[in-house]
């Protein structure tokens, strides 16, 4: 094992003691709390997981998101899933085939804005603003809880279809600041048998894998066609069936998720 990988064990291994000690990492916050959704309501909240096949810790992970999006068990929140397969794993004797360097650069520079000592898995990410270990249901809870405080500007897919090995869609909303559009396309649910690495003998099911994710930047939310493709949706059990469309504004300063919207695509056979 490199050095560099060691070193990123290590860091994982200890930030997941502390928060077996503390019960859950310090969850931070960009801005201010605002006023909860009214009763009734339920106020969309963009929920990432970093994960890995190549980490035993992370299969727990993975069946709590299945459940939050599932169950959406978190009073006032409408919790809008993805799973982001980082790579710094896959020298442990398993090569996720979900895994993409964007991922890997996507965490390292929320751990930038947190002021973690690096990156570990699993970490969930709750509207850029909070952060938790991504096992521990209660640290998850808290944190999607804490995301319904702040408003959300309106913002909507329309138009959205399958086409020619792509997905062709429109998305409306706010337009102005330094607000940042972000559309990924992710795998609805995919399964792995996984031959090595820590969870060597297991199947692994996972909920809304990313697969592409594309930042069409300010101003893309008036309107115009917009397209979205991924070549990685053509392995195995990835290859048919429905795929999720998520998009989302990104304050560029802050990273702080402003809106969020998903839609699911079937695709023709």
């Amino acid at each position: 094992m490199s050095s560099a990988a060691s070193t990123r064990t290590q860091v994982t291994r200890l930030l997941l003691q502390l928060a077996i000690a503390g019960g859950l990492l310090t969850l931070l916050v960009f801005g201010q709390s605002v006023q909860a959704p009214a009763p009734g309501q339920r106020r969309p909240v963009l929920v990432e997981l970093f994960t890995s096949e190549g980490c035993s810790d992370c299969p727990p992970a993975d069946a709590l998101l299945a459940r939050l999006d599932a169950t959406q068990f978190v009073p006032g929140a409408d919790a809008i899933v993805l799973s982001e397969h980082v790579t710094y794993w896959n020298h442990e004797g398993w090569n996720d085939p979900f895994s993409m360097p964007a991922m890997d650069e996507r965490q390292q520079d929320y751990g930038r804005r947190f002021r973690l000592q690096g990156s570990y898995t699993p970490q969930v990410v709750v509207d850029g603003a909070f952060q938790a270990v991504g096992n521990s249901t209660a640290a998850v809870a808290q944190a999607v809880a804490q995301a319904t405080e702040a408003p959300k500007e309106p913002l909507a897919i329309e138009n959205a279809h399958w086409a020619d090995g792509a997905a062709e869609f429109t998305v409306r909303g706010a337009t102005g600041g330094a607000a940042a559009l972000m559309v990924a396309l992710a795998a609805n649910e995919t399964r792995s048998e996984v031959a090595g690495g820590e969870n060597a003998g297991r199947t692994l099911h996972h909920v809304a894998v990313v697969r592409v994710l594309k930042d069409f930047g300010a101003g893309a939310t008036d309107g115009r066609t917009l397209r979205l493709s991924s070549r990685s949706l053509a392995r195995g059990d990835e290859a048919a069936g429905s795929v999720r469309l998520v998009a989302f504004l990104v304050d560029r300063k802050t990273g702080q998720v402003l809106a969020v919207a998903e839609q699911t695509l079937d695709r023709a056979p």
